[in-house]
């Protein structure tokens, strides 16, 4: 028997390679690729929640090519909400490369959302450059480009109805009187980011507040109160930091617009999104777990797709609640001179977007790759930051829930209740995902 697992292990092992030397193009090419788009958002300052939604669309979009040409593919049609299969003619895909059209559909795609994606084409020229010096004929990459310029408006058309066109029309969102709620906090006394966000069509979930958290503690100035003691732990928290609570905080800030003063000049420094961080995880584990092209894109997919939900439904909470941040409550109540070792975001305070979306990304992951996959993340090195290793992916993403704690922007309930609500959310996206029941290629691969 033992004999037996081996072999099939070895075969799918075999199987694996074969089909990676195939390729023209290579899970590290489409890895790459993504990076590439996630450093236009990061020059396009994109918020939390604007860049998990393209990070949904761009490898949505490379997935369904993905399944046009194996039905083996986990695809979203049918799936996700709204979504159609992608209609191209057969014979269009017979003359085309697929690897070559999957790594094209997520630059095209990105090229055409994002804000700033027409700092792509010099990767899309790039790509089409590589095609040929790998021998691709002519005839092979003009019948690629046109199939990927069918599939990408198909793509873009059911972005544009996710309900994101309208959110510019609606009502600006005034702060509400009292001092319980959210007020803009320094140093920038920013606009709240997208108060309508939950708005949007989710992908997977029923409705924003499918997951709805519990109510926070409620705001009372007095000292026995839960929420003053919610509020003086972050005060004494902040205070007494150690080192590596500090590094903990920093590493996982994924503030994309953190504003900086010295003297009297004030700038901005850019950085990475909390979603393109866990994107950046993804792809450290397909690559650890050296995944073909194909399943890379998949497990890409439906993490982005997770996220994105989450983010719907975490901004539903945060706006139903509008609960004022640590900063000031504390100024007001404890310690006027008090600053957290982070920049506050701009938006409320509950839940906790982080705990969310790290515990739903780590869910997916974990279901994916198993319970013990240790990884180092480098994600944060170009920032200056050094990488660090973890045990498993709800070991990272408990470590970035409370990393928020530690910078001064949460409360506990907020960092709490939004790691229960992402564990819920990432187990139904999970168990309505394309590859639900664990069949085909993926288990295969990964669970080898």
């Amino acid at each position: 028997m033992k004999k037996a697992i081996l072999f099939f292990t070895v075969v799918v092992w075999l199987n694996t390679l074969y089909s990676q030397k195939k390729t023209l193009f290579t899970a590290t090419d489409y890895v790459r690729a993504l990076k590439h788009a996630t450093d236009v958002m990061i020059n396009d300052v994109a918020s939390p929640v604007a860049a998990s939604r393209y990070y949904a669309y761009i490898t949505l979009s490379a997935n369904e090519t993905a399944a046009l040409f194996d039905d083996q593919q986990p695809k979203f049609a049918g799936v996700a909400k709204q979504l159609n299969t992608i209609t191209i003619d057969d014979s269009l895909i017979k003359k085309s490369d697929a690897s070559f059209a999957i790594v094209l559909s997520l630059y095209k795609s990105a090229n055409k959302l994002l804000p700033s994606g027409y700092l792509l084409q010099k990767n899309i020229d790039s790509l089409k450059s590589i095609a040929k010096e790998k021998k691709l004929s002519l005839e092979k990459i003009n019948a690629t480009v046109e199939l990927v310029d069918k599939v990408v408006p198909q793509i873009l058309k059911y972005a544009y109805g996710d309900g994101f066109v309208k959110l510019s029309g609606l009502k600006r969102f005034t702060p509400s009187t009292g001092d319980e709620y959210w007020q803009p906090t320094p140093p920038g006394f920013m606009a709240a980011i997208e108060p309508y966000w939950s708005t949007l069509r989710p992908f997977i979930l029923d409705s924003c507040s499918q997951f709805i958290c519990p109510p926070p503690d409620k705001y009372n100035a007095d000292t026995s109160s839960l929420f003053y003691k919610d509020l003086k732990e972050v005060y004494e928290v902040g205070k007494n930091l150690s080192k590596e609570q500090a590094e903990i905080a920093m590493f996982w800030d994924c503030n994309p617009f953190a504003l900086q003063q010295v003297g009297h000049l004030e700038f901005g420094i850019k950085k990475i999104s909390p979603g393109g961080h866990w994107m950046g995880i993804t792809g450290i584990a397909c690559k650890k777990q050296k995944l073909n092209l194909s399943n890379t894109v998949y497990v890409h997919t439906l993490v982005a797709i997770g996220i994105a939900d989450a983010f719907i439904s975490c901004w539903s909470d945060k706006y139903k609640y509008n609960r004022v941040r640590p900063i000031t409550a504390i100024k007001k109540l404890i310690d006027q001179n008090w600053n957290p070792l982070l920049q506050t975001p701009p938006f409320p305070e509950y839940t906790s977007g982080h705990s969310v979306i790290s515990t739903t990304a780590a869910t997916i992951l974990t279901n994916v790759f198993g319970d013990h996959f240790s990884f180092v993340d480098n994600t944060e090195i170009e920032f200056g930051l050094p990488l660090r290793k973890f045990d498993s992916f709800m070991q990272a993403s408990k470590e970035a829930a409370i990393s928020r704690l530690y910078g001064g922007i949460h409360f506990r309930d907020a960092i709490e209740n939004g790691a229960m609500s992402g564990e819920q959310i990432g187990k139904f996206v999970t168990a309505h995902s394309p590859d639900k029941n664990n069949k085909g290629q993926l288990s295969q691969q990964v669970k080898k």
